[in-house]
């Protein structure tokens, strides 16, 4: 609660003072004209440069606002076509990751690892421990496509190699099943069956209505009120744990149903470093010619078009 309430302050401060700052700097423009004095002018434009980078913060933060995106993270790396090459490209993105979150101070570690034949992974699993890991990084999920003279090749072709990047919340399993009284509706009935000594001829049955969801339970097995209902409450839980299991595991299968095969034409992202240097997001448009620095894990603008819904109006599956 206490995090909750610094995080909301924190949020409504960047607020205020990015306000406070156009109010500045209107109020300078607007004596700058009274004034004639085109130094006040200029003062108050040069002032708009940091308003103007304080509410693309305040924006950024807006889009980092998910349930999980607070969250640590798992970020698994996986070869796709391109054979040796694509091995060792799926360690130098995960060389590139661990650079990127190392600069961000978060902390990175290895779950799990199948090292190539030859060279680099099939797949690697990475664990990152940082505030807004899963935020920020969900911005690089999909299919990355390396272009270079491959140093697998003897007679040093130019190759192009695939690797995939998958990234997921770090959530807690262990689901705290809350039920409000507000949200129950208990009563007590007589036991019905087919007669003889087995009837419950007292009113010791417990009927649960849990009003949100409208499931039903209803308890004779036991030889009172209270087991009765003790024994409801239990299965109830065991039902809506159930129910978000399902929900978990539909949201799930959504974001597998989305990605698509680790080769030509699905690929977010292109690495050429061969025969120009070029790195190119193709859902943005972002690019750059310092292929070194990205791989060295400049990414932060790939990151951030991503996160603010830029789109590259121009892009073809071919690219």
């Amino acid at each position: 609660m206490l995090k909750e309430k610094a995080t909301l302050e924190a949020s409504v401060g960047s607020f205020e003072k990015a306000l406070r700052g156009l109010d500045d700097a209107q109020t300078l423009l607007e004596l700058s004209a009274e004034m004639n004095d085109p130094a006040s002018a200029k003062e108050a434009e040069d002032s708009l440069g940091a308003v103007e980078a304080d509410i693309a913060r305040l924006e950024l933060a807006r889009m980092l606002s998910g349930e999980q995106d607070r969250s640590y993270c798992f970020m698994d790396i996986n070869a796709g076509a391109g054979g040796t090459d694509s091995m060792d490209w799926a360690a130098m993105l995960m060389r590139m990751y661990t650079r990127y979150c190392e600069q961000r101070g978060w902390k990175v570690e290895i779950n799990d690892a199948q090292e190539g034949e030859e060279a680099g992974f099939k797949n690697v699993s990475l664990r990152i421990e940082g505030e807004y890991a899963y935020g920020y990084l969900k911005a690089e999920v999909g299919v990355h496509r390396l272009v270079r003279i491959s140093p697998f090749d003897a007679n040093a072709r130019r190759q192009t190699a695939f690797a995939s990047v998958d990234v997921y919340p770090e959530v807690d399993d262990s689901i705290q099943i809350d039920i409000p009284e507000k949200d129950i509706e208990l009563k007590f009935i007589r036991g019905g069956g087919a007669g003889g000594q087995k009837v419950n001829k007292t009113s010791s049955t417990a009927q649960l209505r849990h009003l949100p969801t409208g499931i039903i339970i209803t308890c004779q097995t036991e030889r009172s009120q209270s087991a009765n209902k003790d024994m409801a409450f239990k299965i109830l839980r065991g039902r809506l744990y159930e129910l978000e299991m399902k929900k978990r595991e539909a949201e799930r299968d959504a974001a597998e149903a989305q990605k698509k095969d680790i080769s030509f034409g699905s690929q977010i992202r292109s690495y050429v470093l061969a025969p120009y240097r070029m790195v190119k997001d193709l859902r943005t448009g972002v690019e750059t010619g310092n292929v070194d620095a990205v791989l060295d894990g400049e990414l932060e603008s790939f990151v951030t078009a991503q996160l603010m819904g830029v789109k590259n109006p121009n892009r073809t599956a071919a690219e």
